[in-house]
């Protein structure tokens, strides 16, 4: 079995020291010289799967890989990581690794963070799931959804001006502007929901689904199966 890559990091153990003055109420902050300390850092064998793993995923989404899996690490990293220690685990190119964490903190699921007495950038991922999935969400209408809706509605528009011969083009493509404006207006309500309402709509998927069938007329099957997930949850 492969022995998972080891590697130090540095972090910096930074010491304060408040005076106060109780005349003025003003704080003075002094900054002791840190203190370097070696921390070894694993990527165990699970990190490696969910890395790999996280990148083909990346790939079939239509992100780089190397960029999905530099997310990845940073996400079950305990500790912000540098650029250089990113490309010696993850073995692609700094070049790569600089790329990408460009384009992760333009998404919004990466920051660069600072360290004192360490002038290396360091970096971290955002580690609430939901959070994260806010962000991705929000991007993704940004770079998708939203030029989609503007081509559909520039395309109904030329199509309205056309001869009868369009009339079926413009028919399919009023069907699909209706729902991806039905899609975004969903989005921008659920958007609003605070993280914990958010999570609570998730966990109750199933009833939900359970009361839209009932409304609708669904067979028994379909009802069964609601109450199976219900009884799951």
């Amino acid at each position: 079995m492969e022995r998972p890559r080891r590697l130090s990091v540095e972090f910096a153990s930074v010491a304060f020291v408040l005076r106060v003055s109780a005349v003025r109420s003003i704080f003075s902050v002094e900054t002791v010289c840190p203190v370097l300390a070696i921390i070894p850092v694993e990527l165990t064998p699970a990190a490696q799967k969910f890395v790999l793993h996280w990148g083909e995923m990346g790939q079939a989404w239509g992100i780089n890989r190397t960029m999905a899996q530099v997310h990845a690490l940073l996400f079950v990293s305990p500790e912000a990581l540098d650029a250089e220690e990113i490309s010696r685990l993850l073995d692609v190119s700094r070049s790569n690794v600089s790329t990408s964490l460009r384009e992760l903190i333009t998404w919004g699921v990466v920051r660069r963070v600072h360290i004192i007495g360490d002038r290396r950038d360091r970096f971290e991922a955002l580690k609430d799931v939901m959070e994260t999935f806010r962000v991705i969400m929000a991007e993704r209408k940004r770079r998708e959804m939203d030029p989609t809706i503007a081509l559909l509605e520039n395309c109904v528009e030329e199509a309205k001006s056309g001869d009868s011969s369009e009339q079926y083009t413009r028919e399919q493509l009023e069907k699909m502007l209706t729902f991806c404006r039905m899609v975004t207006g969903w989005y921008s309500q659920i958007d609003r929901l605070s993280t914990p309402s958010l999570l609570r709509l998730f966990q109750g998927g199933a009833k939900l689904a359970k009361i839209f069938a009932f409304a609708a007329g669904g067979t028994s099957k379909e009802n069964e199966e609601a109450d199976s997930k219900v009884g799951t949850e």
